[in-house]
């Protein structure tokens, strides 16, 4: 947007178009999402009321497992609104600083979200490999302390993408072709360069995801490790359960993760938009969605 003093100002407000080419069923893409909303709802604060009641899950696992579900919740209730505001009511329109909000939440939370999963792939990692001193090394302290820094590390590295935003001008389109507010969906939408924007992005994902990825895939090569050593076929089952929820969890929230990050930006071009949206969205609605049925069917804890 130009005013007359020949310099940019940010748009008052940006248009999520929703899902590209898919409008007219728009509808019918909104009701599995929101069935999915639902069952991501009821099964989450289920196992947060469970966890908090229930004191035989009051253990480390449980505890990083209920810190999960809220994150799952905070990610998906913050972008599904917008996406049923666009497929039900047409209400396409978003406020710019709600724009930059909504993108500090997404990403801050699901930079959260890696966090715990990492300390989740510890705890398996020390309860079968140092299962005698498990309760000594895992306490209550221990787990908030792990919990907090997992959450300022994704949150304060978070903080500058919506200044980073704020700086850039936008003079062409305020129309941002997706169902939320993506820092590249948005930073695309620029007349200037974005460079120090994937850069930073980039670094991030680096500090975050890869660092994680690689905490995880150590603690499992460990784990691997000392259940190979193991003598007693019974040992090698209940080894292996207790890391069954664990790993589907990190497939099921990886693997869409991974798509959505490439795909923005290396595979503009030949991906078509409306599959990435689509994808996108999953990427949020899934886990919430299947870690409390996963978690329910693998652990007798649980069930």
């Amino acid at each position: 947007m130009l005013v007359s003093n020949n310099s940019y100002v940010a748009p008052p407000s940006f248009i999520l178009n929703g899902i590209p080419g898919l409008e007219r069923v728009h509808v019918w893409i909104s009701l599995p999402l929101c069935t999915m909303y639902i069952i991501s709802l009821v099964g989450n604060l289920g196992l947060v009321y469970l966890i908090y009641y229930e004191e035989s899950l009051h253990r480390p696992v449980y505890f990083f497992l209920a810190m999960l579900s809220l994150i799952d919740l905070i990610t998906c209730t913050t972008t599904l609104s917008n996406a049923l505001c666009i497929f039900w009511f047409t209400l396409k329109e978003i406020n710019f600083n709600a724009c930059l909000a909504q993108m500090f939440f997404v990403h801050g939370f699901t930079g959260v979200e890696t966090g715990v999963l990492m300390l989740m792939a510890l705890d398996c990692y020390v309860a079968i490999c140092y299962l005698l001193r498990y309760a000594t090394i895992l306490t209550k302290p221990i787990i908030a302390k792990a919990g907090l820094a997992s959450f300022l590390r994704g949150v304060l590295l978070m903080i500058p993408f919506p200044f980073l935003v704020k700086r850039l001008p936008f003079c062409q389109s305020n129309i941002i072709s997706h169902t939320y507010c993506d820092h590249m969906s948005v930073v695309k939408l620029s007349c200037a360069s974005i460079k120090v924007n994937v850069i930073y992005g980039l670094t991030v994902a680096l500090l975050i995801g890869v660092f994680d990825i690689c905490c995880i895939s150590l603690s499992y090569t460990l784990i691997l490790k000392a259940v190979i050593s193991l003598s007693s076929s019974d040992a090698w089952q209940k080894a292996f359960s207790t890391c069954t929820a664990h790993v589907s969890a990190i497939i099921i929230t990886y693997v869409p993760a991974f798509f959505t990050f490439f795909t923005h930006r290396f595979g503009g071009h030949t991906i078509p938009p409306s599959l990435h949206i689509i994808v996108a969205n999953l990427y949020l609605l899934l886990p919430p969605t299947l870690n409390p049925t996963v978690y329910g069917v693998k652990t007798k804890q649980i069930q």
